[in-house]
This record gives structure tokens, sequence and C-alpha cells, in this order.
């Protein structure tokens, strides 16, 4: 890479973070909201919200990378035309075409970034927080609290005289079926959870089988009750497998087309944040911020409008319009003045 390479580098670079960080700070603090709500329904600790986060983490820069990128593309340029750079460059021999191949290369290895991103880590991040919140509302159903009458754990009712974290002391539970009434009493008790299964393991207690002729009594020492914490929670499937239906479920084939576009948005319009970078300032004074939004704006029109057609369709015509457009202005701005 040659010295001008460098600098156009390091000059978008300086851009582009300032404006990550910022977007990226507003995109998260939008999702933090979402886990506020999520933590109405179940408890969570500070290390779960932070694990929660980054099941959200392929989500937020699917949002903030591919805007970023063309804000901060067209701004550096524009910075550079205004302060005559641009015209220095291509006196020096680095043409827009030079510009615009350097550019190119760099929005083309994003693009297929987030598209690896939307492709794996994002259905795999879905199931993961999906099966995240049903452990915990499952779990939320079993915490006991002492002194509370009403309480269930599985199909037996539980009192227990106090409680500490996975811990119960003198505690007793009862069941009813058909033929009999069972109760058992126990010094001291114990939650135990294994991949999924709720235990309670009860320490030296008494268990007693009431029915109508006789009242049967067992001394033990260790009683394990099982329950299954949740039987919702669903196994990841494979890449291949999550985007088989993309044709079959609606819903699916639109969440496709909209972040497959979005991963592509940077390649789509490289050519157009050129064309609004590169202008000569003394003649030329370009509503830069008017034309970002105004990209911004019909790209993401488009796909609102026109997600619901078929998949294909719809990825492949968006994107090959937005590229051809911006390719046609980029040559009757630019590469026809310069």
């Amino acid at each position: 890479m040659g010295k001008t390479n460098h600098y156009l580098l390091s000059q978008f670079i300086s851009v582009f973070g300032s404006l990550f960080f910022t977007l990226f700070f507003i995109t998260s603090v939008i999702y933090f909201i979402q886990i506020a709500r999520i933590t109405s329904i179940i408890k969570i600790t500070f290390f779960e919200l932070g694990k929660l986060y980054l099941f959200l983490l392929p989500k937020v820069l699917i949002f903030t990378l591919p805007i970023t990128f063309f804000i901060a593309l067209a701004i550096v340029l524009f910075k550079l035309s205004r302060e005559n750079e641009t015209i220095v460059l291509f006196s020096l021999g680095f043409s827009p075409k030079k510009i615009a191949k350097f550019f190119i290369s760099i929005s083309s290895l994003l693009s297929f970034f987030l598209v690896l991103n939307v492709l794996i880590l994002m259905p795999l991040s879905k199931e993961l927080q999906s099966n995240f919140v049903d452990y915990k509302k499952a779990e939320a159903r079993f915490n006991i609290e002492a002194t509370e009458f009403g309480q269930k754990f599985s199909d037996w009712f539980v009192f227990v005289n106090s409680a500490g974290k996975d811990y119960y002391k003198d505690i007793v539970m009862y069941s009813q079926n058909e033929n009999s009434d069972r109760i058992i009493s126990a010094g001291e008790s114990f939650i135990r959870n294994k991949q999924g299964e709720i235990s309670l393991e009860l320490k030296d207690g008494k268990a007693y089988d009431i029915t109508k002729d006789k009242v049967n009594q067992l001394d033990f020492e260790t009683m394990l009750i099982r329950t299954l914490l949740n039987n919702e929670v669903r196994n990841i499937d494979s890449i291949k497998t999550y985007w088989l239906d993309i044709f079959e479920n609606r819903k699916k084939g639109e969440d496709f087309v909209f972040y497959m576009l979005i991963a592509l948005f940077p390649l789509a319009t490289t050519f157009f944040a050129l064309s609004f970078g590169i202008v000569t300032y003394r003649y030329e004074r370009s509503s830069i911020y008017f034309w970002i939004s105004l990209v911004i704006l019909l790209y993401f029109a488009s796909i609102m409008l026109l997600r619901n057609i078929n998949p294909i369709e719809g990825l492949i015509g968006i994107f090959t319009l937005f590229f051809i457009i911006s390719f046609i202005a980029f040559k009757q701005k630019i590469l026809k003045r310069f």
C-alpha cells in the first residue's frame, strides 16, 4: 500500500472511529432498553446482563457498521476536497478511479464480514438469547421464598421456614393424588441444576404416604425430587438448517432480505459517497448531508417496501439497482470532470 493509500486510510479511520462509537453507543442504549423490558419478567445479575448484550451484539453491528462506513467515507472525501487535498492527489496522479478502487476493496471486505454476521452469528445469537430468556423464565418459577404459602415445585406444594441461595431449611412438601396424600419433611434441602433439569435434594427427613386405610412412613438421609426446568429449550440448529425454509417461512424470508441488504449497503453505496464527497469546493458547495440522508432514506425505504416479495429477487434487485445508479452518478459527476 502506497503513502497515498496510507494517508487516505488514516483520514478515513479517524472519522469512522468517532462516528462508529457515537452510533454504537446510541444503538446500544436502544437495545439496553429492550433488555430492561426483559428484566421486568426475569431476574438477572449484572454478569447475565452483559451476557444478554453479547447475544445482541451481532444485531448492533449490522446497523452501525454499514451506515458509519457510508457517512464517514463521504465526509472524509468532502473534508479533503474542502482543503483542496483531492486536487493535490489528482495532480500527483492518484486519480478518482484509484480512490474508487481502494475504497471499493474496503467496502467489499466490510460487506463480506457483515454477510457472515447475518448468515452465521445472528442466527446463533438469536437462538442463544431465546434459550437464555426461556431458561431464566422457567428458573424463576422455582424461586421458593421463606414463610410463604401456596408455592409449588413440580407437583408439590412447598413451605420452607428459612431460605438462602439454592438452600432451604425446615422444608415441608405436600402432594395429593386420587389414592393418597403424600407429605415430606426435611431438615434442609438444596436446589441442584444439571443441564436444564432442576432437582430438589432433601436431607435427613421423613416421607409419609397417607391413604384411607393406613399411613406409611419412610425415614431417609437423602432424597432427590426431579423436574424438567423447561422442555421448550431448543437445540441450536445448524446454519444450513436455519436458513433452509426462507421460501416457506415468510417472516424468516423477510428478515433474510432485510439484513442481507443492510450488510451489502457499504458496497452498494460506495460510489454515492465518492460522488458526494469529491467536489471543487471553491465553485461547488455540495449539500453533502442532504444527499447522505437521502440515500440512506431511499435505501431503507426500498427495503421496507420490497422485503415481502420473493427473497432472492428482492435482494438482487435492490442491491443491483443502487449499485448501478451509484456507479452512473460517480461516472457522470466525477470521472467526466477529473
